[in-house]
């Protein structure tokens, strides 16, 4: 059987899935809620709704979410005291 080799991050660990699957039963059968996750098939990003061909390698990685950096550290001028 070839399957669909599917690489997991945080904690990093490979399983193998009969396919061809949905992307959406794949992250149901892993416990995992497609709002919390990317899912890479083959280098290419995909949607939920997508099918994962049999002999394709999947990557599904958490999203990280975080505010801007201000990259400019000036600060703003404060008035001169009299």
């Amino acid at each position: 059987m070839g399957g669909v080799k599917v690489l997991l991050r945080n904690p990093r660990r490979e399983v193998e899935v009969a396919g061809p699957v949905g992307v959406l039963p794949l992250l149901n059968k892993l416990g995992y809620k497609r709002e919390a996750v990317l899912v890479i098939v083959d280098g290419s990003l995909v949607t939920g709704d997508s099918t994962i061909a049999e002999g394709s390698e999947v990557e599904i990685r958490p999203v990280i979410s975080g505010g801007a950096v201000d990259t400019d550290h000036s600060s703003p001028q404060q008035p001169s005291s009299p």
